[in-house]
């Protein structure tokens, strides 16, 4: 696994911290992507994984691009516009195809500021908590780009299309009171107990049946895009593979018996 990316897994929980801190974790370069991808995929393969955390190491989440990089024959922009639109196909945009995809939960931890593609990724994740000192930018705008990781598609379905235009057109930097305000994040702690607190909401996820977990996420991933009607057949689908399940005959036995419920994943 790349030095990219730090990997550190206790009991279910797995963190995968972005390790570029003194580039503040750009996400655009092809060697952390690739190792991105590497480790989200390895996670979501894993069956010891039940609920992954994403962060960032030194002061900040991500910034999303490297600005250095931008000019011709740099980062993902080709002298060829044909062969920088290729470029985001075989490169950023694999990330949030990727992140659609994976059945394990995904939260963010955002640690500082999350800009442009940061934010982004944030989006990509199931779920956001931030540290008080986060900051957050749909700031594509103010460097004469566009959002080419998916970001259109992402951010008004968390915080509404409303907001995210406002973001989106402005490339306003919003803190993490009013990311909490509309919704971008669920919770907002004191930056020095962010971790713990990934952690302790991972760990709530994990403790539950991981078949049904991850069939909760894709239906309320599906649900975003689907028909009611497509999205109840999908229901009934999951649902009948659901009471097949052992975890479900140990939880209805558990609470018959009233005891802890002990899943095994089957």
């Amino acid at each position: 696994m790349s030095d990219l990316i730090l990997v550190e897994q206790q009991d279910a929980v797995r963190t995968l911290t972005l390790n570029a801190p003194e580039r503040r974790n750009p996400i655009s370069d092809r060697p952390m992507i690739d190792a991105l991808v590497a480790a989200v995929t390895a996670a979501d393969v894993d069956p010891s994984v039940r609920a992954v955390v994403i962060t960032g190491a030194g002061s900040a989440f991500s910034s999303g691009g490297d600005i250095t990089k931008m000019a011709p024959g740099g980062g993902l922009r080709d002298a060829l516009p044909v062969r920088t639109r290729a470029n985001y196909r075989e490169g950023i945009q694999r990330l949030p195809i990727l992140f659609q995809s994976l059945d394990v939960p995904v939260i963010a931890a955002v640690n500082g500021p999350a800009i442009g593609a940061g934010c982004d990724l944030a989006c990509m994740c199931d779920l956001r908590i931030a540290g008080e000192s986060a900051t957050f930018a749909e700031s594509f705008v103010k460097v004469g780009l566009i959002a080419g990781d998916g970001g259109a598609w992402l951010l008004p379905r968390i915080v509404g299309i409303s907001k995210a235009t406002e973001m989106a057109l402005t490339g306003d930097v919003i803190d993490a009171r009013e990311a909490l305000n509309c919704g971008l994040v669920s919770k907002v702690v004191r930056d020095g107990e962010l971790l713990a607190a990934a952690d302790a909401l991972a760990r709530r996820i994990a403790v539950n049946p991981p078949h049904a977990v991850q069939m909760t996420k894709r239906l309320l991933r599906e649900g975003q895009t689907a028909s009611l009607n497509g999205l109840l057949e999908l229901s009934a689908a999951m649902q009948a593979l659901a009471h097949a399940t052992a975890d479900h005959e140990e939880a209805v036995s558990a609470f018959i018996q009233r005891r802890p419920p002990a899943f095994s994943g089957n």
